[in-house]
């Protein structure tokens, strides 16, 4: 395994226009190989701008989905190399599963690092989980695995099935209604950086198989956490499973239930009952 540190934080547009036109003939195993930044810290604008895109607080301390912000240049580097077997367009974000181990400060200065694993067998396609994780003063805060699906691909011989099921409590209380807009995926784009096309434009999304944009689903979860602000513990596990397309534009409900400590949620679609999006959330 080799680490690689990097001075800055890769330049996105570049890396998906390079994913793009190395899409094709990729395959073979996943790289063993790291990418890291050092001294990482949190613009101010930045992340006011982020916390107003999703519905959450702003104060001195981080929200949990936002060190994700921050590692997410380093897992597009990964995944757009072309030692990654997979191909970056079109990639479906299916389960994230984020670990505050300490509050992080806003002015917290932090050593990032992300590497792939566990390439696995879905029945669409194949998976693999990007996993990140943030220090700071030498003691780990912060980590998380993200899960992708690629329809079609397949897995190594031999590979395990992949684990990508969220499962919650009955969940019949709708806390909320959200009538998410047409530009929610843009607006989302602008402070993430993830300008995966199936979030832009229902032009570019029916490239990819969707009949309208999508919403991100890191977008939904931080919405969710936003939702619960003042009632979250301060060390926490947050994991979502994102399992059917929130299409844009949409109106949704938040369901929530306290459970073990914590709360179970559940976003739905308000006139079908479709879930886009489950999860739990528990104390460490």
């Amino acid at each position: 395994m080799v680490v690689t540190v990097l001075d800055e934080a890769p330049n996105l547009a570049k890396l998906y226009a390079r994913a793009a036109v190395t899409a094709r003939g990729r395959g073979g195993p996943l790289p063993d190989d790291r990418l890291a930044r050092h001294g990482v810290g949190v613009d101010p604008a930045h992340l006011a701008g982020y916390t107003r895109v999703c519905g959450l607080p702003l104060n001195d301390v981080l929200p949990a989905t936002y060190p994700h912000v921050l590692a997410f240049p380093l897992q597009m580097a990964l995944m757009s190399d072309r030692s990654f077997p997979l191909a970056l367009p079109g990639l479906v974000h299916v389960r994230n599963r984020i670990e505050v181990l300490r509050a992080i400060g806003s002015d917290a200065s932090l050593d990032l690092e992300v590497w792939a694993e566990n390439f696995s067998r879905h029945r669409s396609g194949a998976t693999v989980d990007l996993c990140a994780t943030a220090s700071a003063g030498g003691q780990e805060v912060w980590r998380s695995r993200s899960t992708y699906l690629a329809r079609g691909a397949k897995a190594p011989d031999g590979a395990p099935e992949a684990d990508v099921e969220v499962r919650v409590g009955d969940l019949e209380r709708v806390a909320a209604t959200w009538r998410i807009p047409d530009d929610a995926g843009r607006r989302y784009a602008k402070v993430s950086g993830d300008v995966n096309p199936i979030h832009l434009s229902g032009l570019t999304a029916k490239a990819f198989g969707f009949k309208r944009a999508i919403a991100h689903g890191m977008w939904v979860k931080a919405r969710v956490l936003g939702a619960l602000a003042g009632r979250l513990p301060e060390t926490l596990a947050m994991d979502v499973g994102f399992r059917k397309p929130l299409f844009l534009p949409s109106t949704v409900t938040l369901s929530t239930a306290e459970a073990g400590g914590g709360w179970d949620a559940a976003v739905r679609n308000e006139s079908s009952g479709t879930e886009h999006v489950v999860g739990t959330i528990r104390p460490l």
